[in-house]
């Protein structure tokens, strides 16, 4: 299985969007500073996730969700987040 999984970060609400196949050590990875990209804004919390088959259909909807469409628009109404 492949998930999607949005992260929110404890420190300034921020969210976080990425694809892996293991949840719980792509979180432990985030938290502990691994990702340059996240490091800064930690600790974060899984709020959000979708599981995938196929790891091309979840690295899809990680794409369709960082090109802020409708999709994001929409989870972000779905998770009750501030649409700023």
């Amino acid at each position: 299985m492949y998930y999607l999984y949005v992260l929110k970060s404890t420190k300034n609400s921020k969210l976080y969007y990425g694809y892996t196949n293991d949840l719980r050590r792509r979180l432990k990875e985030h938290n502990s500073g691994k990702n340059y990209s996240t490091r800064l804004f930690r600790p974060y919390r899984l709020v959000y996730y979708e599981a995938f088959l196929d790891k091309k259909d979840a690295l899809n909807r990680e794409k369709s969700l960082k090109n802020f469409g409708q999709g994001i628009y929409r989870l972000k109404q779905r998770l009750h987040y501030s649409l700023e």
